[in-house]
């Protein structure tokens, strides 16, 4: 059984060391990079930071009780909003916004990590995956700043974990059948549904590039040799 302080604990480790890895890319960033197109469809940069930002307050209002949003209307404006500003506010707010979800997290005792939280969508979960919410928003959009930082680097231990959860989440839905092997980790999954299925193999990070819609998977050994169905972008 998961001890769920233990589990946050581990993930808010990881946490740590994805944002300083972000908060160094982004301090490279050349000013003009903040209105140049990230890899997100109709997102600036500026839009991956802002929302970088403002998901660490959503999960600091997890953290203390509250709802994750005001509504997602809110949620949207406070992108548009905060999108153009200048780099030097954005990576003062991701710095800001990251130590106030660290305080938060620190804070949180071991009886509130065993409780439930609501996501903005609507769907119940343990508290103590909001760290890994966390990671996973700091890596995907990482990638998403379409700055240098690649699938490729993204952890072992969070790439094998989001892989079998997309996998897990993908299975049965409406896409053709496709049956995943990691060739690095040895983790497999199935996705869609559906007769003759696509064998594809390849690095545990190449699938989760695809799986979570940050790669078309033509790097990926597919038998027979077709194009894989595009996905969209989770996270």
């Amino acid at each position: 059984m998961t001890d769920p302080q233990s589990a946050a604990a581990s993930w808010l480790n990881q946490v740590e060391e994805a944002t300083a890895r972000l908060l160094t890319a982004v301090a490279g960033l050349a000013p003009e990079d903040v209105a140049r197109p990230s890899a997100l469809p109709g997102w600036t940069r500026g839009h991956v930071l802002a929302h970088l930002a403002r998901n660490a307050d959503s999960l600091v209002n997890l953290l203390n009780g509250l709802p994750q949003y005001a509504s997602n209307e809110v949620r949207d404006a406070d992108i548009e909003r905060d999108a153009p500003r200048p780099l030097d506010v954005h990576l003062a707010d991701l710095r800001d916004s990251h130590a106030r979800f660290a305080a938060a997290a620190a804070a949180t005792t071991a009886e509130y990590w065993g409780t439930e939280v609501k996501h903005r969508s609507g769907y119940l979960f343990p508290a103590h995956e909001i760290p890994m919410k966390r990671l996973l928003e700091v890596e995907y959009h990482h990638v998403d700043l379409a700055g240098g930082y690649t699938p490729a680097r993204w952890p072992e231990e969070f790439a094998v974990t989001e892989f079998h959860k997309l996998a897990t989440k993908l299975h049965g839905a409406e896409l053709p059948r496709v049956e995943l092997t990691a060739e690095d980790t040895d983790d497999t999954g199935v996705i869609g549904s559906g007769p003759d299925p696509l064998a594809v193999r390849g690095p545990v990070r190449a699938l989760l590039a695809w799986l979570s819609g940050r790669s078309t998977g033509a790097d990926l050994h597919r038998t027979p040799d077709t194009a894989l169905p595009r996905l969209p972008p989770m996270g």
